[in-house]
């Protein structure tokens, strides 16, 4: 193992949000809160920057002087030092308090550091077009749901047209958003294919052709009125669970954000109950 250090940044009350907040969305940032007077961080601060030679790349270790920068103290409520928090995606995602042996230090940064399907959904992502479907394979064979891994191949097969794979892959990810809206546009591609102008004068009928209708136009991007269709076959016992279903798909197609889900989703529940 490496003997050699890194030296770590140092971020400032000014400079905080940039060096750590912002950084950690992109990469783990472990941060030193010490002070010049503290001997125990004296003999921290050279042990952080040698365990994180080990992850040069992969994890960035940066310096706060609490007495130099009191609003950050304050912000995290530093009340004793040495204290390291791991920043991830903007939060504290893990952290410790005072001077420790290497071994405990080491183990805090491997739990941070990509896994092996981490490492290789970002090979994926710096390779060529033609090129991600193997690293992105091996990356679901470590971590079968892992959420970059499998939303990255099942587009990837969506788009040339491998869509019952792709669909498989999806249904490991239930609760992320990617996945799901992903998931709709498979399901709703399938209704882009049908005659509207033919199903429009079958659906005044309701049923079966009604819900279809509600499909095509949601598949052609006529969100609004594919909405009021499909709840209106929400409130037709005949094609209620699937109607349901067709609504929360275009829901999560158009985002949790959106405008029309805002206002369709009282009139959703109300049709339900």
């Amino acid at each position: 193992m490496s003997d050699t250090t890194v030296h770590s940044a140092d971020a400032t009350d000014a400079t905080f949000e940039q060096h750590v907040i912002a950084a950690s969305r992109l990469r783990p940032v472990v941060v030193d809160f010490w002070a010049p007077w503290c001997g125990p961080c004296r003999q921290l601060s050279p042990l952080l920057e040698r365990v994180a030679a080990r992850h040069v790349g992969e994890i960035d270790v940066v310096k706060v002087d609490v007495d130099a920068n009191p609003q950050v103290a304050r912000r995290y409520r530093i009340q004793g030092i040495p204290a390291v928090k791991a920043f991830r995606d903007g939060q504290v995602a893990a952290e410790f308090t005072g001077l420790q042996p290497e071994a405990v230090v080491a183990n805090f940064f491997q739990a941070l550091a990509p896994s092996a399907a981490d490492r290789l959904a970002a090979q994926a992502a710096q390779a060529a077009p033609d090129q991600r479907e193997a690293p992105l394979r091996q990356a679901v064979a470590e971590q079968a749901d892992h959420p970059v891994a499998v939303v990255g191949l099942a587009t990837l097969l969506a788009d040339r047209g491998d869509t019952d794979e792709a669909a498989r892959l999806l249904r490991r990810l239930p609760a992320d958003p990617s996945a799901r809206r992903l998931l709709a546009e498979l399901h709703l591609r399938e209704a882009a294919a049908d005659d509207i102008d033919e199903l429009r004068q079958k659906a005044a009928a309701g049923g079966e052709p009604r819900l279809r209708l509600g499909r095509s136009l949601a598949a052609t991007g006529q969100s609004e009125e594919a909405l009021e269709v499909l709840i209106a076959a929400v409130r037709d016992p005949n094609t209620r669970d699937d109607a349901r279903i067709a609504v929360l798909e275009l829901f999560a197609l158009l985002g949790d954000d959106s405008d029309l889900v805002r206002a369709w989703r009282p009139r959703l529940a109300s049709a339900l109950f």
